[in-house]
């Protein structure tokens, strides 16, 4: 006998960590939910012109379209990234305000 799993299914080969990579682990319903709740549903129909954000918008029928197309699904992380960048900026300027001495 030796100590050698039990024959089956072989697992799968590990992904590679994507350190760098922002969208990595991200669900598309979380994006599409973080875009929501930052732009507004107005607001994310005229920023990516689809159907499912400008006419009676919601995640499902969203979900439901962007999976099917990939065009679309890239211009929305495409716009989650520029969100997050810009968040950032804003982080960053708020800090160095906050570090700058009053001036007189």
């Amino acid at each position: 006998m030796t100590d050698e799993a039990p024959a089956g299914p072989a697992a799968a080969p590990a992904k590679p960590a994507q350190p760098r990579n922002p969208l990595h682990g991200l669900t598309l319903e979380t994006i599409v939910t973080a875009l929501a709740d930052h732009y507004g549903w107005e607001r994310l129909g005229e920023l990516v012109p689809i159907r499912c954000f400008a006419i009676d918008p919601s995640v499902g029928s969203s979900l439901k379209f962007l999976r099917k197309t990939p065009w679309a699904r890239e211009k929305v992380e495409s716009l989650y990234l520029f969100m997050l960048r810009e968040q950032r900026r804003e982080q960053q300027q708020q800090q160095q305000q906050q570090q700058q001495p009053p001036q007189r």
